[in-house]
């Protein structure tokens, strides 16, 4: 692992040993798969998080997968997710209070409402050696994942959260958002940063497709790895091409292998970012299917803890999404097994209807088995948002519910299995998980830490100094250095000349 240089030392905390201390559970089969780790610490941790998921959509796939999942046998407990300034949370602070343990206003990344910076359960693994990691179906730069490695006011300032990302040397980072690290003469968003070439200076390796990251093998010495297969967003599951873009569980599997060469252990956070968008969209298909994806990931986590003995996996939501039941509209039966003869998602299907939407039955027919009626048919065509109409009509035949457009306030899930799981039992806060990661892990976990230097630093110029090696040393992109200080060539700075760090 590429260790960080120069970076302000972070304040340090207690280790969290006995947050919500509960019984075992009850549940034989979990007593049997983790009792047997109840003394051990672990050395790995790896946090997922299917963002918009819980005990709805868990059942619904149940149904849909006609088994039970991978997480099912490991449920330990619930938590809460209210927000500092909302019962109904957003993953800006949803996200922040799983990786910070603290509560935050919607919106926020890494800051509390005082305006105070609080580390993060991935940053107290840094300063425990541990290699880390971040992967995500979104942009990397995107809520959940920046929660964990960046610090910011507004959620959607991504171009900063991609320089601090990359100034935060994680060792492994996997998702989409290209174009937040490319400048806007490139055709990306940052106004003049090219913090892709500054990662590679860094000596990150770069991958743009599944077969780069397949081969990609790094050594933690020397290299890092950045992963990042689409200029937005990935696709969602229903429409990835496979010879493109690596599927969540191949990012999970390559992550793991990489971090693993760590032999201080490591600490990996995977998001199964787009459960939540397709709750949003009332997309029951899109919904299961993304849920197919990230249990594929979670499986390439369990089978590595079980074959480890030393990992730590913790599997929970940052909030629910959509409102989603298990049956709806007065019927006696939940039939998402009907969903698998959906192949596209709500938004493509409404896509390829022409202007007077004449042809609604026949692209329906086209990717699904489904016959509308004349009554969806007419709603189809007078709807405002064809696509969410489409989306009831396949919700309605497969007896899935909808209640919202947006997050619901619900107490969620919480998987977890390796040494420290019976921890998880009870009835928790999602600001206690980091907490409880931190006490199996021995990471001393802090509050309220400042990672950069105050307002009035600033770095006299020595001889052979370049803004590329002032930035090493502070932590800082050279660019970001350019930025503050208004240098109009980086290359043109002289001994003497004093440089501002921000």
């Amino acid at each position: 692992m590429i260790k960080k240089l120069g970076v302000a030392a972070l304040s340090a905390g207690l280790i969290f040993s006995g947050v919500s201390t509960t019984a075992a559970s009850a549940n034989g089969n979990n007593q049997m798969n983790n009792d047997g780790e109840m003394g051990n610490e672990a050395k790995n941790i790896i946090y997922m998080i299917p963002d918009g998921f819980n005990a709805d959509y868990a059942t619904n796939y149940r149904h849909f997968k006609g088994e039970d999942a991978v997480w099912d046998q490991h449920q330990q407990g619930s938590y809460t997710t209210y927000s500092a300034d909302s019962n109904i949370t957003d993953s800006a602070a949803a996200g922040t209070a799983m990786a910070s343990g603290v509560k935050t206003n919607n919106g926020t990344i890494g800051i509390d409402p005082e305006g105070n910076t609080h580390q993060t359960i991935l940053e107290a693994s840094q300063d425990k050696d541990m290699a880390t990691g971040l992967v995500a179906t979104s942009t990397i730069t995107h809520a959940t994942p920046a929660a964990f490695g960046s610090h910011v006011e507004d959620r959607g300032n991504e171009t900063e959260i991609a320089r601090q990302l990359i100034d935060n040397e994680i060792d492994v980072l996997l998702g989409g958002g290209k174009n937040n690290f490319l400048p806007e003469s490139e055709g990306g968003n940052q106004e003049e940063a090219n913090v892709l070439q500054q990662a590679e200076a860094q000596n990150y390796q770069f991958a743009e497709n599944r077969n780069q990251l397949l081969e990609a093998d790094i050594d933690l010495d020397n290299e890092n790895l950045l992963g990042l297969f689409a200029d937005d967003a990935m696709s969602p599951e229903l429409h990835r091409n496979a010879e493109e873009e690596p599927s969540l569980g191949e990012m999970t599997q390559t992550a793991i292998d990489t971090l693993n060469k760590d032999d201080d252990g490591f600490f990996l956070m995977v998001e199964g970012s787009q459960i939540d968008w397709a709750g949003h969209d009332n997309d029951a298909a899109w919904a299961m299917t993304d849920v197919a994806a990230f249990e594929a990931a979670v499986q390439e986590a369990i089978d590595f803890a079980e074959e480890d003995g030393n990992t730590l996996v913790v599997v929970g939501g940052d909030h629910e999404t959509g409102g989603m039941t298990a049956g709806a509209n007065g019927s006696g039966s939940a039939n998402p097994d009907m969903l698998h003869s959906v192949t596209a998602t709500g938004e493509n299907i409404a896509a390829e209807l022409n202007e007077e939407r004449s042809n609604i039955s026949e692209v329906v027919q086209k990717y699904t088995d489904m016959e509308l009626s004349e009554e969806e048919i007419q709603s189809i065509q007078e709807a405002e948002d064809p696509k969410m109409a489409i989306n009831a009509a396949i919700s309605t035949k497969a007896n899935v519910g909808w209640t919202s457009t947006n997050h619901t306030g619900v107490d969620l899930p919480v998987y977890a299995y390796g040494p420290g799981a019976n921890q998880f039992t009870g009835f928790h806060d999602n600001t206690d998980l980091p907490k409880l990661i931190a006490a199996a892990a021995g990471i001393e976990f802090g509050e309220e830490v400042s990672q950069n230097q105050s307002d009035n630093d600033v770095y006299t110029v020595q001889s052979g100094d370049t803004l590329f090696d002032i930035g090493l040393k502070y932590n800082y992109l050279w660019t970001t250095l350019q930025e503050t200080n208004y240098f109009p060539n980086p290359d043109l700075i002289y001994p003497g000349d004093q440089v501002k760090l921000p």
